[in-house]
């Protein structure tokens, strides 16, 4: 089913002429099919499964009203609608955004090939065939990194006509960012989740009609965005959705963050805390040590199970800085009880299909390379 297929059934649920749909991937590599969720609440547009990264995928019941306010707010933050290049699987909620945006702005998407892997070559041929004079695009931190790896100058030439290049799925590093900034190009850092029809707070700041607290330290997410529930699991729905004192109903997430000024910033997720040994380490702090140092280009940090100290650090690591380097680095920065056991220098780092970071796989491969 291609992209034209999908956008005509997703135009006819939210004109309410039309089921809801649930966009599966196809049999063929980047493909994608459509089921028709039955049993779903009044006003449901969409059903779309969370990732997964560190557990089951939950299916995830968006309205109308919640993917309309979500293309809105987007549109009033960036002051502009315009033509988007998709470049983000479709059965995720980024991809699924980047459709819904462009149908509410009544803007043809163009999308890349996404059968094979993501390279510098096919996003810059896809970017070429824009024809919108306002162009944007939505892309995650390993895609980013991709393009600006030794960068052909007409991969920068499209990436600096870009109006807005939304940003997120997972964390950027400062070298990405500061990379980024030195070619021109205008990146907006986005969060959010399936549950809030994808990023719903652009640079720290919350979207318009966008609610947002830290509650015990953990982000709490709000507002006309957010979805209905889980389809057919109301006790993970009554877990994660809440109602406070004054009937406002609230997202909670899985992220630890502080919300000052004005601004979040987002700490961690609450599970990136690794006991080793009896000494808590954020795999966030460590990750970002590694990140700073020269010749590295992204790090993922996760907790190994460890007969001797339960969990050992263990890090995955792009890039060409030695394995003494970076574990000097974490230890003067963060001390020795941060600096990773269990080092793997790999050529990327693993991705699941939305580009978000693949813990699960990462602990294998460190857990194999350690048995070694």
């Amino acid at each position: 089913m291609d992209i034209a297929e999908i956008l005509k059934a997703l135009a006819a649920t939210l004109n309410d002429e039309g089921p809801a749909v649930e966009i599966l991937p196809g049999e063929a590599a980047g493909s994608h099919r459509i089921d028709t969720p039955q049993d779903v609440p009044e006003g449901t547009a969409a059903v779309v499964r969370t990732s997964g990264s560190t557990g089951t995928p939950k299916r995830t019941v968006l309205p109308t009203d919640s993917l309309a306010a979500s293309s809105m707010a987007a549109a009033e933050h960036l002051g502009t609608e315009g033509q988007w290049l998709l470049a983000l699987p479709v059965h995720y909620v980024a991809g699924l955004a980047v459709l819904t945006r462009s149908l509410y702005a009544g803007t043809r998407p163009w999308a890349m090939d996404l059968a094979g892997s993501f390279t510098a070559q096919a996003f810059t041929a896809a970017a070429g065939e824009l024809t919108d004079k306002v162009r944007l695009t939505s892309l995650v931190p390993t895609q980013l990194a991709r393009l600006l790896e030794d960068p052909a100058p007409e991969t920068i030439a499209v990436l600096r006509r870009f109006n807005t290049i939304l940003l997120g799925g997972g964390a950027a590093s400062e070298s990405l960012r500061s990379s980024a900034r030195s070619h021109g190009l205008n990146i907006v850092r986005t969060y959010g989740m399936t549950e809030t029809c994808g990023g719903c707070v652009y640079d720290g700041k919350p979207l318009p009609g966008v609610h947002l607290d830290v509650a015990a330290g953990r982000i709490r997410l709000g507002g006309d965005v957010l979805a209905a529930g889980y389809l057919d699991d109301p006790a993970h729905t009554a877990e994660r959705f809440l109602l406070d004192a004054a009937g406002r109903r609230w997202f909670t997430t899985d992220d630890l963050g502080s919300y000052e000024d004005g601004v979040l910033n987002v700490l961690g997720r609450i599970d990136d805390v690794i006991n080793t040994g009896g000494v808590k380490i954020s795999a966030a702090a460590v990750a970002a040590a590694i990140e700073a140092v020269p010749g590295v280009r992204s790090a993922l940090v996760v907790g190994v199970p460890d007969p001797e100290w339960g969990s050992a650090i263990g890090s995955l690591v792009t890039g060409e800085a030695t394995g003494e380097s970076i574990r000097d680095a974490v230890r003067s920065s963060l001390g020795p009880a941060a600096v990773p056991r269990r080092l793997l220098q790999v050529p990327e780092l693993p991705a699941l299909p939305g580009g978000k970071p693949d813990r699960r796989a990462a602990i294998s491969q460190l857990a194999a390379a350690g048995r070694e």
